[in-house]
């Protein structure tokens, strides 16, 4: 028998023994029903699509792949500078979160230009580090203007290091780099895509977007550094986003962050680039505390801590999302909410830039109006901020979508403040874009129910 026929012959028989170790591996794995399901049905009906797809994304939490992952602190619940203020948020339900901060300075930067204007002068004030991580740099005019930034105050002896998710910087190139690493900067990629073993790598992505200087100021929120997102003028085009320019205490927090992925991504501790700090400590300004999500922090801390905050809500719920695809655990307290009075608004795009979420959500959102939820469609373009209102006690944003991928898979970042000033601009931001919003009509086709149901089937595996 020639070779070709062996090949030809052996192969199903292969793929039929490894779909059935997949399958048990799957079964052992302890998902969630409905992520458990879709696997299922996509290696038993598709295993030519379903078994590679699974060895490269199936992947959770697994030990040997985080083993290697320095865990983020966990601290003791009360860090409540002001007593029982903050109770009971504080040490029952944001307590898997860094301690609580106070004398932080906020500013909100909500458009494009004002994001980039604001992400240059911090870099050109730098005088000893700069520590900067994202999950897309773009290969365009922007990318190039922060590398030359950088390089420059490399060059001028700052400590530069920049970290980019090796999916989300696919097409950036060493060479792109140049600038900054001629000039003394490091960069370094977030777990590189082709690296054996394969399985769950591509699975983990490091989400989180993190500009820190001096160990003083930083910014943080869901902009990446790109056209789509920011730039030097004003433009309609650029994607409607959220981020935090901070300075105080906290950024001490965003330091612990980043040189934990730094550490794990490049093998080097950043002990001897600590930055300097020296905030001066302030009685007054506003109180906030970090909260990682992710493979390095103990359970889902951040998606049970949301849970948490549900069940708490005694007026409002208002959330912005680019994505909604919820696990059933959220997606339930979501529903008890609206069902139980509370005001619960959730501002999606019309469209967004994922089809295939877009598809996914319906079932949920469908699901969300018949309890009683405002389904509000931002329609000018795309929406890509993150943030979530809770009565007027907490305000919680980040880099975390509103979806399973965010809140059970990707390294994210997320910032919770409890000052009223902080949580009423926030307030009149959401309410500023609800008006540029229309309201989902509910859906009533029967057609269209199989397709929504069909999208949370498989909605796990996005």
């Amino acid at each position: 028998m020639k070779l070709p026929t062996l090949i030809i012959h052996f192969l199903p028989t292969l793929g039929f023994i490894l779909a059935l170790v997949l399958l048990a591996h799957i079964l052992k794995q302890g998902k969630s029903p409905a992520s458990t399901l879709a696997w299922l049905m996509a290696i038993i009906f598709v295993p030519y699509i379903g078994v590679p797809l699974y060895l490269i994304f199936g992947g959770r939490k697994m030990t040997h792949m985080t083993a290697s992952k320095q865990m983020l602190p966990a601290f003791p619940p009360d860090q409540s500078p002001n007593g029982d203020l903050y109770e009971p948020l504080t040490s029952e339900i944001f307590r898997g979160g860094f301690p609580l901060t106070q004398g932080n300075s906020v500013e909100i930067l909500t458009s494009g230009e004002q994001a980039y204007q604001k992400t240059l002068a911090l870099i050109q004030s730098a005088t000893h580090t700069i520590h900067t991580a994202t999950f897309i740099l773009g290969k365009d005019a922007v990318g190039k203007k922060i590398i030359e930034n950088l390089a420059h105050k490399a060059s001028q002896g700052v400590s530069v290091f920049l970290l980019l998710d090796a999916l989300g910087c696919a097409k950036i190139r060493r060479s792109f780099l140049s600038p900054l690493l001629n000039a003394g900067g490091r960069a370094a990629f977030f777990m590189p895509m082709l690296h054996l073993p394969f399985r769950g790598r591509a699975n983990l992505r490091n989400h989180r977007k993190i500009l820190l200087v001096d160990g003083t100021t930083a910014i943080v929120g869901g902009m990446n550094l790109a056209h789509q997102y920011m730039g030097p003028d004003r433009n309609a085009d650029y994607w409607q986003d959220l981020s935090l320019h901070f300075d105080g205490p906290a950024a001490a927090q965003v330091y612990e962050i980043f040189r934990s992925d730094w550490k794990f991504a490049a093998r080097e501790d950043l002990d001897s680039f600590r930055p300097p700090g020296g905030y001066k400590e302030k009685t007054s300004g506003t109180v906030m505390q970090f909260m990682a999500s992710g493979p390095d922090v103990e359970e889902d801390a951040l998606r049970d801590a949301l849970i948490g905050a549900l069940f708490r809500a005694k007026h409002r719920v208002w959330i912005v999302t680019p994505y909604f695809v919820p696990d059933d655990l959220l997606l339930e307290a979501l529903c008890m909410a609206a069902r139980r009075g509370i005001d619960l608004r959730l501002i999606v795009p019309k469209r967004s830039n994922h089809h295939l979420a877009d598809l996914a959500r319906e079932g949920y959102l469908s699901r969300l109006q018949k309890y009683g939820a405002n389904i509000l469609l931002y329609l000018p373009r795309m929406l890509h901020a993150k943030a979530l209102l809770i009565d007027d006690v907490v305000a919680v944003t980040g880099s975390a979508n509103m979806d399973m991928r965010s809140l059970m898979l990707n390294y994210e970042v997320a910032l919770c403040i409890y000052s009223p000033d902080v949580i009423d601009r926030l307030d009149a931001w959401m309410r500023m874009l609800m008006a540029e919003c229309g309201v989902r009509e509910p859906r009533r086709s029967s057609s269209l129910a199989v397709i929504e149901g069909v999208g949370r089937l498989f909605a796990p595996l996005l």
